[in-house]
């Protein structure tokens, strides 16, 4: 079984952000690099939007993964320590079913906000 505390997922935490953070920078670079070859056929506008448009696709894909990712280890997390709290105290079933109702339905929110997010960066940005 998997023993995540309270210090070890605020480091999981730190780690992915900064690891998306990365991917993101690194990424972004390359809208702003003109193709020299581009440039001297006078194209640079269309290199430009065919880099913009892939990098679009790459940050919207690894957001909506992240996302994802971080709404299932949460679910995961959830159930199991809703099992857990049902199989100690029975008589608490409905309290505790209500409160991980809850907070599945907080979680899938912030996916679906993810994915508008991406949603918007392909289509608006």
């Amino acid at each position: 079984m998997l023993n995540l505390n309270a210090k070890k997922l605020k480091r999981l935490a730190i780690v992915l952000g900064m690891v998306a953070a990365s991917i993101m920078m690194i990424l972004t670079v390359g809208v702003f690099a003109e193709s020299g070859d581009a440039a001297a056929a006078g194209d640079a506008a269309v290199a430009a939007a065919a880099t913009t448009t892939g990098l679009k696709a790459i940050a919207a894909g690894i957001a909506i993964g992240l996302a994802a990712c971080g709404g299932g280890i949460g679910m995961g997390i959830i159930g199991a320590k809703t099992s857990e709290g049902i199989s100690r105290q029975p008589e608490a079933d409905g309290k505790i079913r209500t409160s991980f109702m809850l907070g599945l339905v907080f979680i899938e929110t912030v996916v679906i906000y993810a994915l508008l997010t991406v949603i918007l960066i392909i289509f608006v940005l």
